[in-house]
């Protein structure tokens, strides 16, 4: 396994991490608790440190799952959850004002058996609550010792420059693949200019750069691949395909070839891959053992734009 600094935390994680949105089950189609912690294990076997999860998760089920699975492990992980979904009836609302923040921090230490977060991460921005007034409250709870570092997700580059004037942020997490690329244009170059180590989700675009899905699929409603990774459409879906023929030309497993897309450009601190079994961890976490050539790196990214429109 190869690990890389956080800058700003001055710690060392593992280029692939493991995330736990699957163990969750709600919006993956469900999920087994016994094959969830097998895979939390055969991850820390591979090198794995990193360990990725939230609260909304299953609401609060993924985090459970995680805090059985680390007993007697704990030391060994770099433990990352969040704050900032908050479930209300069937809504799920923005909140990160100091008191939900409080709230959420201490039901999660609950919920993972542990008594510090090591990165504590605001899921999404809450346009409500001024940035300072929550990165003040994460100031006050890292001096307390109940988390180590802090982090943001999902947030613009402004949001990120404005949460940086409050505190010394270590991480941010933003979806980044070879069809999601937003995050080059304004996000990733604040993120290396304030040396904020990126953490990137959705690599394998939802499932589909795995090529598990060769024909049209559809998902139930709230699965996260009908509403979240929106590539399962008929538009897409034909184009995806012709990449994966790209892809499937360097003679590697697709699901590492995209993973190692992402490991492979600057700034990229992390790579958080999702799994829910050991054999999908295992698959997915052996892309650390190789890298792709500069020459296909630059081929892959020339390659969406012509055939997706990426840019």
């Amino acid at each position: 396994m190869e690990y890389r600094k956080l800058a700003n935390a001055g710690i060392e994680v593992s280029s692939i991490a493991l995330g736990t949105w699957v163990f969750g089950g709600d919006m993956w189609g469900g999920s087994d608790e016994e094959d969830c912690i097998k895979a939390v294990c055969a991850a820390i076997d591979m090198g794995v440190n990193l360990i990725d999860t939230a609260p909304i998760y299953g609401f609060g089920r993924s985090e459970m799952i995680l805090g059985k699975a680390l007993k007697g492990k704990r030391e060994k992980v770099i433990l990352a959850t969040k704050c900032g979904l908050i479930r209300e009836g069937k809504r799920i609302s923005n909140n990160l004002k100091p008191e939900s923040i409080i709230k959420e921090l201490d039901e999660s230490l609950k919920r993972l058996q542990t008594d510090y977060i090591d990165i504590y991460q605001c899921h999404w921005p809450d346009p409500k609550t001024p940035i300072r007034e929550t990165m003040a409250c994460l100031e006050r709870l890292k001096d307390k010792g109940k988390i180590k570092f802090i982090g943001v997700s999902n947030f613009d580059a402004g949001q990120l420059e404005a949460a940086f004037k409050g505190v010394k942020l270590s991480t941010t997490q933003n979806q980044y693949s070879i069809l999601e690329r937003k995050v080059e244009e304004k996000v990733l170059p604040t993120a290396i200019e304030l040396g904020i180590g990126m953490i990137t989700y959705g690599g394998l675009g939802g499932g589909i750069l795995t090529g598990k899905y060769d024909t049209m699929t559809s998902f139930k409603g709230g699965d996260a691949r009908s509403f979240f990774y929106r590539f399962y459409t008929k538009e897409d879906f034909p184009k995806i395909q012709k990449l994966l023929d790209l892809i499937k030309e360097i003679n590697k497993p697709l699901n590492q070839t995209a993973i190692n897309w992402v490991r492979a450009q600057k700034g990229i601190a992390s790579v958080i891959v999702g799994c829910r079994n050991e054999k999908q961890a295992n698959e997915n976490i052996s892309a650390a053992q190789w890298d792709l050539e500069s020459k296909d790196i630059e081929v892959l990214r020339n390659s969406a734009k012509e055939i997706i429109g990426v840019e």
